[in-house]
């Protein structure tokens, strides 16, 4: 069980180091040389985590700052009645001040309790510009477009300021897309007269991007000031009571004893380990520590356990209820109530995790795989003892699918119910390792200690994990602002449109481009936002329906984390499975191939999503068979292995025919779909079957996987 992670002297800590202190000294060598691989590999390819060190007084200094910017974000969210604008710019004025202090200007810059005297300078240049509008909201708003000089170099330097942290903390994709279309919109307002006007168009951008809810403090910072910012906080609570850990162990009772059982498990427990995360990378490395050594252990190659990992890992923002706060934010655009949306991504969800178990399936037949001995897994009373664990979760969804409170207060009550889960973990674990005659009032003061520097750091991660976030959304917001104040949209959408025509498709795919590359290295909820404002209008036109529409962009967006080139997710998994990236990437989108077929699925088809008015639980069910056996098609075609032989080239184009043909909604496509794969099924048996007459053995996956099999069989 894993206990609050305590920052003073917990006297729980020590009494374990006792008890053990040769094997604690060595198990805490080992976890010290591990913890500085994680963080340089949070470090390399996770923008957020690449943040300053600060030691002693200056790091109680910050730490003090962010836990007051969280309780202030959550007071304000459910307190504050003030003018939408002065909140939103206020709230980028904290943002960018802590964002200066946590983020420096280049990546290998770790000098300890070092900030450069122009990191300070844009810190209060950035905080005094926002605060400046916060503070004359009413006055400024008045002005419209006949706003001063001074307005508009504070707009600028504003804008400016908050870019150069965008940079430090999302990265330059969302930079490049947003300083184009920023130019467009100079040059869009400067030609829109009878003359150039150079000083006229500056003014009118600066006060659409800056001064207005169309611009920096749009829907997107609205939506991260309302929500996301407290489910953020929220997660780094749940996170401290011990959940992953519980996770896991659940992921190991389930699936650990099943051939391969190493890569099933870190498909159960990453999806359940990024549901409340939100995040592909921070996912990955996460549980990517334990399941990726345990996979190459089992037997499997380097590069596709990092590649599964990766693929589970970014599935976690697609898995409900809480689909790293997504599920919130979705009910917010679409207008439909949050259980709504978590019932309709189960089915995707489902799909797009079978494909990558039976992938791994596949692969641990092929090798000849087996799982742990049954002797050896969690037991079903230890999971039973901890199911407690989980109420947090339970609270959450509860709350808000009930409507008895507001989106604000049942978070606020579920950060609250979090902290006394972890409060009552901690209990039970220290007093079960209390030493003999401590009393129980000692042992709660020193919980009480720990808590206490637990919530501390609770609030802190949140504070730092809410900043690319709100970063983030606030380009979002000025991507969404330029592309408005032009009419850029309506361009967008008439030229794809046409360039469609009848065929729906052709429109899908530009879309699905569009996805991917905004998508590139953005924080998953702000990548929703981003895709919500820009690309979901543009199905929408083509006629596709606003729920499928929705659905369609979000899954692109967050299949730009294993998609090369910017593959973040799959890039940090080969880190830590030490393989090759590309070739990391290039596995992980094979496993997640539902996740890139799956949309256009149900863009044609919404049945599953159950919308439309001819929803049934018999149709909702025979698609999700027919889809189900599409996967399974595709991925023996990918994985090139059935009945754990090779197959011929042109057996795997057939099966990924026929597996398309089961995904393709008609029943006419499903009968030749499912002839197809039946066919090559029995072909394929019969092979594997002569093969055994023969007495051979069926083939493996290369000529360095042997050994490493023969050394797992005489193990077992």
């Amino acid at each position: 069980m894993v206990r609050f992670l305590g920052k003073g002297k917990a006297k729980a800590a020590e009494k374990e180091a006792a008890a053990t202190a040769a094997t604690a000294a060595a198990g805490a060598n080992g976890a010290s040389a591990e913890a500085i691989d994680v963080d340089e590999v949070m470090r390399k390819y996770d923008k957020e985590s690449n943040t300053r060190i600060w030691e002693g007084i200056p790091k109680i200094v910050v730490t003090a700052c962010m836990v007051a910017f969280s309780v202030y974000c959550l007071l304000m969210t459910l307190l504050s009645t003030e003018q939408a604008e002065a909140r939103l710019a206020r709230f980028l004025a904290f943002v960018i001040l802590i964002g200066y202090m946590m983020y420096p200007s280049r990546k290998k810059e770790h000098r300890v309790n070092h900030i450069p005297w122009y990191d300070v300078v844009l810190a209060l240049a950035g905080f005094g510009a926002f605060m400046y509008f916060a503070v004359n909201c009413t006055e400024i708003l008045l002005m419209g477009a006949r706003i001063e000089p001074l307005h508009v170099a504070l707009g600028i330097v504003g804008i400016v300021v908050l870019v150069e942290l965008c940079r430090r903390c999302v990265g330059l994709p969302i930079i490049v897309v947003a300083g184009c279309l920023v130019i467009y919109a100079f040059y869009w307002q400067a030609t829109s007269g009878a003359v150039f006007d150079a000083a006229g168009a500056l003014r009118k951008v600066v006060q659409k991007l800056f001064y207005t809810t169309s611009g920096v403090i749009g829907t997107p910072i609205n939506v991260c000031y309302t929500y996301i910012i407290l489910f953020v906080i929220f997660g780094a609570f749940l996170e401290r009571t011990g959940i992953a850990n519980f996770f896991i162990s659940l992921a190991n009772r389930i699936a650990g004893w099943s051939s391969g059982g190493a890569a099933k498990v870190a498909v159960i427990s990453s999806a359940l380990c990024g549901m409340v995360s939100g995040s592909s990378v921070g996912n990955t490395v996460t549980t990517g520590t334990v399941t990726i050594p345990m996979m190459k252990k089992t037997g499997y190659k380097p590069e596709f356990a990092g590649a599964v990992e990766a693929a589970s890992s970014s599935g976690g923002q697609i898995m409900p209820p809480i689909m790293g706060a997504a599920a919130f934010l979705m009910a917010e655009y679409m207008g439909i109530p949050y259980m709504e949306v978590a019932a309709k991504a189960i089915v995707p969800a489902l799909l797009y995790f079978a494909g990558i178990f039976i992938a791994v399936h596949l692969e641990a037949k092929k090798l000849g795989l087996k799982g742990v001995s049954r002797s050896e897994l969690p037991s079903i009373s230890y999971l039973v003892k901890n199911c407690y664990l989980v109420l947090p979760l339970v609270l959450l969804v509860w709350l808000v699918s009930s409507g008895a409170r507001t989106m604000a207060a049942s978070a606020a009550i579920s950060i609250a119910g979090a902290f006394l889960i972890g409060f009552i973990n901690f209990l039970i674990t220290n007093w079960s390792r209390r030493v003999e005659g401590e009393t129980f009032g000692a042992v709660f003061v020193e919980t009480c200690k720990v808590a206490f520097f637990t919530a501390v750091d609770a609030f802190a991660s949140g504070a730092r994990n809410a900043i690319a976030v709100a970063v983030a959304c606030a380009m979002a917001g000025l991507i969404a602002g330029s592309i408005t104040v032009t009419g850029l949209a309506s361009t967008i959408i008439n030229v794809i449109v046409m360039a469609a025509g009848d065929m729906i498709i052709v429109g899908l795919v530009f879309t699905m481009i569009c996805c991917l590359i905004l998508g590139m290295g953005v924080p998953t909820t702000a990548n929703y936002c981003i895709m919500a404002s820009t690309c979901a209008p543009i199905l929408m036109q083509l006629g596709i329906d606003p729920i499928c529409a929705h659905f369609f962009v979000f899954y692109f967006g967050i299949a730009a984390d294993i998609t090369p080139p910017v593959a973040l997710a799959a890039y940090a998994a080969s880190a830590i499975a030490k393989s090759r990236p590309m070739a990391t990437a290039v596995n992980a989108t094979k496993l997640g191939i539902a996740k890139f077929v799956v949309p256009y699925i149900f863009a044609f088809s919404p049945i599953l999503l159950m919308v439309g008015d001819d929803v049934t639980i018999f149709a909702v069910v025979a698609n999700t068979l027919t889809a189900l056996v599409g996967v399974f098609g595709l991925q023996c075609a990918l994985t090139n292995t059935l009945f754990g032989r090779h197959q011929n080239p042109l057996f795997r184009l057939i099966l990924a025919a026929g597996g398309l043909g089961m995904m393709i909604p008609g029943t006419a496509s499903d009968i030749a779909g499912l002839a197809v794969i039946v066919v090559v099924c029995g072909a394929q048996w019969m092979l594997a079957k002569k093969s055994s007459l023969r007495g051979k053995e069926p083939e493996t996956l290369d000529a360095a996987a042997p050994e490493l099999i023969e050394e797992v069989k005489e193990e077992s």
